[in-house]
């Protein structure tokens, strides 16, 4: 049975739709948000002032994936760099093409802004989705180092 696929800006009427992917995200890595911060983080997806964006994969007209990223200066070019900051697809709808499709959708929207490069993070054993990186991306080689205050 095909599947109708569209990625489209979630909108500030989904927050139910988004958050149990957001918290599945973040259970994915294990994380711990401050108080606050998802409440945060959901009104600056949706004030046009804010550089962060987020997009939702939907399948059939559910929201099953979401990808969420930003724009930010750089001191290495003119223009703004984008960051793919979260990617997160249901497991439910896992070997779609969400995943590679939400990926696109945020080059398309770094093109579109002018940006010069798409950049991100993931764990050294994510091995299946370090499958997916490896085709649409380069590894830069990088490590990060952070101090969390």
């Amino acid at each position: 049975m095909t599947k109708n696929i569209e990625i489209r800006p979630v909108g500030a009427d989904e927050r139910a739709a988004w958050e149990p992917l957001w918290n599945g995200y973040l259970t994915f890595y294990k994380a711990t948000l401050k108080p606050g911060a998802t409440d945060t983080a959901w009104q600056r997806f949706h004030d046009p002032r804010e550089p962060m964006h987020l997009l939702g994969a939907y399948v059939d007209g559910k929201l099953t994936g979401i990808v969420q990223y930003l724009f930010h200066r750089s001191t290495w070019t003119p223009g703004d760099y984008c960051y793919l900051q979260d990617l997160f697809v249901d497991s439910s709808a896992r070997g779609m093409g969400l995943g590679r499709a939400l990926i696109e959708a945020v080059y398309e929207k770094a093109k579109a802004a002018g940006a010069s490069r798409v950049h991100w993070l993931t764990q050294n054993d994510n091995a299946q989705a370090r499958i997916l990186y490896d085709q649409v991306a380069d590894n830069s080689g990088f490590m990060q180092y952070r101090k969390v205050f």
